[in-house]
């Protein structure tokens, strides 16, 4: 029986069952929660890492999204928030569009 004591979608333990499997599961603790998200958030970026194609790509930058989007819950601000904050930064600071790469400053 393969233990994996991780965070999961929500909908993870009715698609094993629809597969004639059995599952135990429990809901976290809100301290337990943040903490399984930022391991989630690190899981998922590794997978992003590792990915062989466009499409897994893809894939696991939606995962990462999705992480991304709890941890904002768990820090009060909601996705729109988040996204203002976001763009707050790009407007002052830029984004990442024109693959600028920082070699060094001279003191």
């Amino acid at each position: 029986m393969p233990v994996y004591n991780k965070l999961v979608r929500d909908l993870v333990p009715q698609v094993i069952e629809a597969t004639g499997k059995e599952c135990r599961t429990r809901i976290l603790e809100e301290s337990e929660y943040a903490d399984a998200l930022r391991m989630k958030l690190k899981e998922e970026a590794e997978e992003y890492l590792s990915a062989q194609n466009q499409r897994e790509s893809l894939e696991e930058l939606a995962d990462l999204l999705e992480v991304i989007r709890a941890l904002a819950a768990t820090h009060g601000a909601s996705w729109e928030q988040l996204e203002a904050i976001r763009a707050k930064k790009a407007e002052a600071r830029g984004g990442f569009q024109d693959k600028v790469y920082l070699i060094d400053v001279d003191d």
